[in-house]
């Protein structure tokens, strides 16, 4: 009993010197943890960082064992080992603060203003004319790639392609994607609710685990998602299926019902009400 009490006596002792602040530390700290370890797991990180820890499991043995020439070596590949991982781990880092750049901080209004109704017009009117042309092409089996510029400004993708700079309507982007055009293998790249360019080249994704019945404009349209916050919007040419992309996940054999309703959800600010009329209207 006497020992419950000393314990019980201990941790209050503890808990006592604890302020809110080392609690927030803690907090922090265990979610910057938390992330960490997310991002290894979800990319090809996972393994460099199994071989990080031999190697740090080599060092330690070589230190207790007294192996000088080992403990060397291994003292100077940790001294170069920060640099080593910055350049090893360069995609990986810019996606971890490409993706930290679109978190919910970003909704605070620092380097942007709201949209206007102008946009958020130009906005509505490309997602039906998009819709539109994507049911005329899923009809007659034309493969397209038609990504939506949002926060992320893509001028190095832009400089791939041909600039147009154009009112969008259905039948533009029918003739651009049409097989025996020009542009029709590259992306069309929508800038607030116009058509900026077209013919564009996206980065493939490196992710492994894509299926391999998707082709080159599915790993091209989950590239771009994966290093922006654009929404691309894939017709396969093979099976007609609609496919969006969005924050590297895809979502697939949409019917233009579900796609309008995806589009107008995230480029449209939802007002209060306008969540629920949409949602009846495409309930009906």
């Amino acid at each position: 009993m006497d020992l419950i009490n000393t314990f019980l006596q201990y941790i209050v002792s503890i808990l006592s010197t604890v302020s809110v602040f080392d609690i927030l530390d803690i907090l922090i700290v265990a979610f910057l943890i938390y992330k960490c370890v997310q991002l290894v797991r979800e990319t090809r990180a996972e393994q460099l960082v199994k071989g990080i820890l031999l190697l740090i499991l080599v060092y330690y043995l070589s230190v207790i064992l007294g192996l000088r020439a080992l403990t060397f070596i291994m003292v100077n590949i940790v001294q170069f080992g920060v640099l080593a991982l910055i350049v090893v781990f360069q995609p990986e880092l810019r996606n971890a603060l490409e993706h930290l750049g679109r978190s919910n901080l970003s909704r605070f209004n620092f380097f942007r203003f709201d949209s206007s109704d102008t946009d958020v017009q130009n906005n509505k009117e490309a997602i039906y004319a998009v819709c539109d042309a994507t049911q005329n092409l899923q009809k007659n089996r034309i493969g397209a790639l038609i990504l939506f510029e949002k926060h992320t400004k893509l001028g190095d993708i832009i400089r791939t392609g041909t600039l147009i700079n154009a009112d969008i309507s259905p039948e533009l982007i029918e003739n651009i994607f049409y097989p025996k055009a020009p542009l029709h293998d590259g992306a069309m790249i929508l800038r607030n609710g116009r058509v900026h360019a077209a013919g564009c080249f996206l980065p493939l994704s490196q992710n492994q685990q894509i299926s391999r019945e998707l082709g080159t404009r599915h790993r091209a349209a989950l590239g771009i998602s994966e290093n922006s916050d654009s929404i691309v919007v894939v017709v396969s040419e093979e099976t007609g299926g609609i496919t969006l992309a969005q924050n590297g996940v895809l979502k697939r054999n949409l019917t233009i019902e579900t796609l309008r309703y995806a589009l107008e959800k995230d480029l449209i600010p939802q007002k209060t009400g306008d969540f629920k009329s949409n949602f009846k209207f495409f309930s009906k």
